[in-house]
């Protein structure tokens, strides 16, 4: 059982996109056509050729924001507006969720790559409305996003947590290279396990997990 893993635990960070709703409902295949298609109009380029930039500088830099803002000067605002701008209709509400992540001891927090705004209206139509002390975009960090280190040092000094009494749920792997080299604990939330030094836990059941830690 992962429960005494926790007992220190004050702060807990839950990234958004298919972290606190199940990837099957596929919200970032919208965004990823809103940020192919964002490409092609900025840059002027085919879709193929913008599919190929996003992925490249999703590898190199990030995210394809962070890639676009230091080779092209992007103005990050719009963009985030335009590809977070999607339909939420295969969001349901999950109120054991709710209960689960509100019965945690300390702050509970949100840290998403996206935008605050997105995020608060993911959190509404999950029905988690209530159930967070804090939500943190990518503007927050000064637009550095996960895996960036400084990013999530950057978001821990702003709500005045300790990663050492931090844990730390996401979907992304290498996102969570750098709270666990910070001393935070990790959660993988992903339907495949994958095995890595900086993952301590693994999870295809939120919920069900957080629940066991209660």
């Amino acid at each position: 059982m992962p429960k005494p893993d926790f007992n220190h635990i004050r702060t807990w960070v839950f990234d958004l996109d298919n972290t606190l709703y199940p990837p099957s409902a596929r919200l970032f295949d919208q965004i990823e056509a809103r940020m192919t298609r964002f490409v092609m109009d900025m840059l002027r380029v085919t879709h193929a050729e913008a599919d190929r930039l996003r992925h490249d500088y999703w590898r190199e830099h990030g995210t394809t924001l962070a890639g676009l803002m230091r080779l092209h000067d992007l103005d990050p605002g719009p963009y985030l507006e335009a590809v977070h701008d999607i339909s939420l209709d295969k969001l349901e509400p999950d109120a054991a969720l709710n209960t689960a992540i509100r019965a945690l001891p300390g702050r509970k927090i949100v840290y998403t790559n996206g935008s605050a705004p997105y995020a608060e209206r993911v959190i509404a139509a999950r029905g988690l409305l209530g159930a967070f002390d804090a939500v943190y975009g990518v503007e927050h960090a000064g637009y550095r996003p996960k895996p960036e280190p400084e990013a999530f040092r950057t978001i821990l000094t702003r709500d005045q947590s300790a990663p050492d009494t931090a844990a730390m749920f996401e979907d992304e792997p290498r996102n969570l290279a750098a709270p666990h080299a910070m001393g935070m604990r990790t959660v993988h939330v992903a339907p495949e396990r994958i095995e890595a030094e900086h993952i301590h836990h693994h999870t295809d059941d939120l919920r069900g997990f957080l629940a066991r830690l209660i």
